[in-house]
């Protein structure tokens, strides 16, 4: 057996654990292991390379992917879908690792003959079928060590901040962050953004004598400067913004985060080994469980709404 693995799409904590355990699953079990640098990019042009046990060492307290990712506008396209076929022909199967664009990439490579089976990494938690992915628990405990560093300020200085956390399409981070943190207001895309519900929850609390507040904000329900704009205009508080940007990307992966990726990637060189592909590997109830393309891409991800109104209340 011959297994490639790749990472894809945006970075995340707990990739490299995850490459790790495909690499050392597979060889345990007498394969040969190559990984694809750059991703599907990597693929088309054929940057494969031997990887053995040592070529995984002191990588799992790592963030980022020793492997490298990027994304690939020519994929997109059939005549490159073919080319990273064709790169891959020598493969018995291909594990791929990343968010949903990936596995997209993985669902046509799949279509055009190539084995593959995908490992569910992406800070933002927004795959279906799975009730986490590879990197989001890092994410989250970075947004709460900054906000609880921004709050410091915040009560120095009695001001309302607003900090913006990545979330296009999906309020996971901005939900369990703002949770942990105990924020006034949570903006999810999820939810509509009631900013009179906002300023007034605002208000009640510096009338009861509380001198600072945190909001935060999922980058696709608003602007946090839009936000925090609108709050001054209407209540008069002083209010600033952060955006966390980038620095929930990286950093070295929690202990949950390297378990799951250790678990995940055992998984998906076990289904290979039993002769699977075409799947993602999901964790659900406390197992790691294949799903296929099908089920995972056509599904929505889904927010525990009871989380949002556990945070409303317990900020009142």
């Amino acid at each position: 057996m011959r297994i490639g693995v790749l990472t894809s799409g945006g970075d995340a904590p707990g990739m490299n654990a995850a490459i790790r355990a495909v690499v050392r699953r597979a060889i345990y079990a007498g394969a040969e292991v190559v990984g694809v640098r750059r991703g599907y990019a990597g693929l088309i042009s054929g940057e494969l390379i031997p990887l053995d046990v040592s070529s995984v060492a002191d990588i799992v307290h790592r963030g980022g992917t020793m492997l490298l990712t990027a994304r690939s506008p020519a994929f997109m396209q059939p005549e490159g879908v073919a080319a990273a076929a064709a790169q891959a022909s020598g493969l018995t199967a291909l594990v791929v690792i990343g968010g949903d664009g990936t596995i997209r990439g993985a669902q046509a490579l799949e279509q055009a003959g190539v084995a593959t089976v995908a490992v569910p990494a992406t800070i933002d938690n927004d795959i279906a079928r799975t009730i986490r992915t590879i990197g989001f628990d890092t994410a989250v405990n970075s947004v709460v060590q900054a906000v609880d560093r921004i709050r410091d300020t915040a009560t120095a200085h009695e001001r309302t901040f607003v900090v913006e956390v990545m979330g296009r399409r999906r309020g996971f981070i901005a939900l369990h962050a703002g949770l942990a943190v105990g924020a006034e207001s949570i903006l999810i895309p999820e939810e509509p953004v009631d900013l009179d519900a906002v300023c007034d929850r605002l208000t009640r609390g510096y009338a009861r004598g509380k001198r600072h507040s945190i909001i935060l904000v999922a980058e696709g329900a608003s602007s946090g400067f839009e936000v925090a704009e609108a709050i001054q205009r209407r209540t008069g508080h002083e209010t600033r913004t952060t955006v966390l940007g980038h620095v929930q990307r990286g950093g070295s992966p929690t202990a949950y985060d390297r378990v799951l990726a250790a678990r995940l990637g055992e998984g998906a060189v076990a289904h290979v080994l039993a002769g699977g592909r075409g799947a993602m590997m999901a964790f659900r109830g406390g197992d790691v469980a294949p799903v296929p393309y099908g089920d995972v891409l056509s599904g929505e991800p889904s927010l525990d709404r009871r989380l949002f109104e556990l945070a409303a209340v317990l900020a009142i």
